[in-house]
Parts: C-alpha cells; structure tokens; sequence
C-alpha cells in the first residue's frame, strides 16, 4: 500500500552505554491509523516514544513525523503533534483551567481560544466541579484526564500516548475512548503504548511489538493473526485454534515475544 506516512522511522537507534535499548526500528504509521506499539517491560517503547516526540535524541537514525524531519524541524512538529507521556508532566501549583490554558497558549492559541477550550475540556473530561482545585490534589485518574485534555486542546494531527489508561476508571476510560475514536474519524493519526491488550485489541487497527530493542512484528492485526497462525500447529496445547476461534490479540504477542516462565513453574513455598 502506497501512502505518505504519519510516523516514518529509519533505522532508529539509541544506546545508553552499552545497552542498545532501541535496535534499528523502521516504524512506518499511516495518516488516520489507530496504531498500537506493544512490547514486555523493558522491551524500549517509552524510549521509542520519548524519541519519536523530541524528549530524547536517538543515537543514529532518522525520525519523519508529517514528512519533517525532526531533527532539522523540531518546532515545526512539535505544534502538530499532543503527546500524554507516562509521568505525565503536570504543573501541580495551577488549578486544571490555569494549566489548560497554559498549554493552549504554549501551542499557539489566542487568550481567548485557549480560555474557551479550557473551560470545554474541563467540562467534557468532568473536571469542571471544583474550578479552584489544584493539580497537585487531583487523584491519579484525574491527573491522567487533565494530560489528555493537555495534549489535544490545540487539535493535533498525531497523538502520542504512553500508558492513557492506566489507573483510569471504567467510567474516565469511556470518555477517553470515545474521544479518541472521535479523533480518528476526524482524520488524526493515534500511536498508543499500552500494557492492557484487551483495549489495544479493541482501540487499534495497526500494531507494531518491538521485543528486546527490536522490531518483532508491524502491520494489520488480522495481519499478525495470519502470520502467528501460519507458524501454529491446527490443534494447539489447549485446542483454542482447533475450536475455529481467533487467535486474541494477548495469544499472539506471547507467541510472538515468548511467554516467559514455563506453566509448571512454581514457588517453592506456594507448591
């Protein structure tokens, strides 16, 4: 498939040391995708996104975002471009519509853009009830709420979003996926990091794992489906695939990065 591409990466690279926590990763994101990045703790996603958002330089390679380069056009895509990183980054000493506005401002909106779309986030994300609250005594939930409204109030073309839902209740993550779905009919591209595969299963349409600083597996997911299938034996250990059903998205990233421990491992103390 022929596209100009959201997210292009070539031969990304970056070491600390003498550890290489990112390998030659060629990302490639089409515009509109809902584009999921898994990988086991440690594996070089939050490095990945860190680089591919101008927090961290690699130490080779090259990163295209909306066909600019980001080295030679940091700002240039960095007014494009929301991201909600793990810590989240919050000013704590502002109230929720200080800190939006802020933001606004920072991207570029009027006074008075920033005030009206402030107030409008505040209100969609159920942050409005208490105006004079501080940051710093939201919970975690609505810390993570505030960094979303952050990272789109001066509507972006990409969000980059790194753990959105964890420590999220059921009710805040509808809202979250229902504007984030939203974004996409819009036309916006999502890069989405998340531990809960049950979600990036519904959410994305595209996946890339990467597994020990390297790129595993990128496309479709009835792309990897087909792919993991066409290593696997019909009848599997539990007769899952003998049944007719699909693979779920959890069966094959362990098929893909290796499912850790052996089943019959124990705790000595637990036997």
């Amino acid at each position: 498939m022929d596209f100009a591409p959201s997210i292009s990466t070539q031969s990304l690279t970056r070491r600390f040391g003498e550890l290489i926590a990112v390998d030659g990763v060629n990302l490639r994101v089409a515009p509109g995708q809902f584009f999921g990045f898994l990988g086991p703790n440690g594996a070089g996603k939050s490095t990945t996104i860190k680089m591919l958002t101008g927090l961290l330089a690699p130490s080779s390679g090259r990163i295209e975002i909306l066909g600019l380069d980001l080295n030679t056009h940091p700002a240039d895509v960095k007014r494009q471009i929301g991201v909600v990183p793990e810590g989240m980054a919050l000013f704590g000493r502002l109230t929720g519509a200080e800190f939006l506005s802020f933001a606004g401002r920072m991207y570029g909106l009027d006074r008075e853009t920033a005030a009206k779309r402030a107030a409008e986030l505040l209100d969609f994300m159920q942050l409005a009830d208490q105006p004079k609250k501080l940051v710093t005594d939201y919970s975690h939930g609505m810390q993570k709420k505030l960094a979303m409204a952050a990272a789109v109030i001066h509507g972006p073309k990409i969000l980059f979003l790194d753990e959105p839902f964890e420590g999220v209740d059921a009710i805040a993550a509808g809202t979250l996926k229902a504007m984030l779905q939203r974004m996409i009919a819009r036309g916006a591209t999502i890069f989405l990091t998340s531990h809960v595969l049950e979600i990036v299963e519904r959410l994305c349409s595209h996946l890339a794992i990467i597994h020990q600083g390297r790129l595993v597996a990128q496309g479709s997911l009835e792309e990897l489906r087909a792919g993991v299938e066409a290593q696997t034996p019909a009848a599997s250990d539990n007769g899952s695939q003998s049944s007719g059903e699909k693979l779920t998205l959890e069966e094959i990233f362990l098929r893909i990065v290796g499912g850790g421990r052996p089943a019959d491992q124990e705790l000595s103390w637990l036997s």
